[in-house]
Parts: structure tokens; C-alpha cells; sequence
């Protein structure tokens, strides 16, 4: 049989240090149970709210709070994607020339408007007036910037200043 004092060392001495030891996990067993009681209630305060509700609720109202924006994120992004179409259609590059067309009978009352879409489609208008003989009106089309009619010089400066208005500088 096997005992201490065959390597010099003491019995005494030996139960001393395993009381010591003893007493040492017993002081860190009483730290952790401190430790695990004091983590218990951050959790259990973590998982109840105010009204009693668990975590997991909460948690459920904001992933349906999230559906439902996400729902709404989907309907204006078609609604842009209509407006975007709609607006490809819509006249959005202007030129305007203001001048007299009788040369001192009718003053610079006369103007030549011109109205493009982003694909430079759209028409030129052309409004002459004169103190004595009226007012005279007159549109011509215009596909992709180009128009297959003669322009007079101030109908041709309205189309330039319309095709350059939507420019992006």
C-alpha cells in the first residue's frame, strides 16, 4: 500500500492542502451561483416587458412590421416604375423664340414654341401676329429631332434650345 510519508511527505500537511482546495472551489462554486443569479434576472428581465409579453412577441410584431414595409417598399417601386414610363411620353424639354414676323407691323408679339419628350419627339408651334392682319398658328412635327418640313431661322433656334434644355451638365 501506498502512503505519503514513503515520499516525505506528511498526512497532515496533505489534508491540509485538500481543505485548502476544498474551501477555494467552494468560494468560486458560491461566485458562480452569484454570477448565474445575477445573469438569471437580466434575462429574465430581457424577456418580459412592461406589459408581460415575452421576447419572442416583440420579436414577431417587428418581423410583421417589416412584411408590411416591405409590402409597401414593393408598391411604390412599381408605382415609380409607371411614373418613369409615363414620363418618357410626357413633353419635358422646352425652347421659346420671341419675334417680330412682319418686321415693325406686329411688334414681338409673334413666337415659335417647341415641346420634346426625352426622345426629342414632340412639335414646333409657330405664332405669327400682326396689328392688321391677325394672328396665324402653325405646328410641325417633330420625330427623334428631326423635322421634314422647312424651319424658318427662329423655328430652328426653338428646336435647338429644346433638344439642349434636358441636357445634364
Amino acid at each position: 500500500m501506498f502512503h505519503f510519508s514513503d515520499i516525505g511527505l506528511e498526512t497532515d500537511l496533505i489534508v491540509l492542502i485538500a481543505l485548502a482546495m476544498i474551501i477555494i472551489l467552494l468560494i468560486l462554486c458560491i461566485v458562480l451561483l452569484a454570477k448565474n443569479s445575477g445573469l438569471r434576472r437580466r434575462y429574465e428581465g430581457f424577456m418580459a416587458d412592461s406589459d408581460g409579453r415575452s421576447l419572442e412577441k416583440a420579436f414577431q410584431k417587428k418581423f410583421d412590421n417589416m412584411d408590411f414595409i416591405n409590402e409597401k417598399l414593393n408598391e411604390m417601386e412599381k408605382r415609380l416604375r409607371h411614373i418613369d414610363a409615363n414620363l418618357l411620353r410626357t413633353y419635358q424639354k422646352v425652347g421659346i423664340v420671341k419675334y417680330d414676323a412682319f418686321k415693325e407691323v406686329g411688334g414681338t408679339l409673334s413666337f415659335v414654341l417647341c415641346l420634346l419628350t426625352k426622345d426629342h419627339d414632340g412639335f414646333i408651334m409657330n405664332t405669327m401676329h400682326s396689328n392688321s392682319e391677325g394672328c396665324y398658328t402653325y405646328i410641325k412635327e417633330v420625330k427623334a429631332g428631326e423635322v421634314f418640313v422647312t424651319l424658318s431661322d427662329e423655328e430652328y433656334q426653338a428646336l435647338e434650345q429644346a433638344k439642349s434644355s434636358g441636357r445634364v451638365q
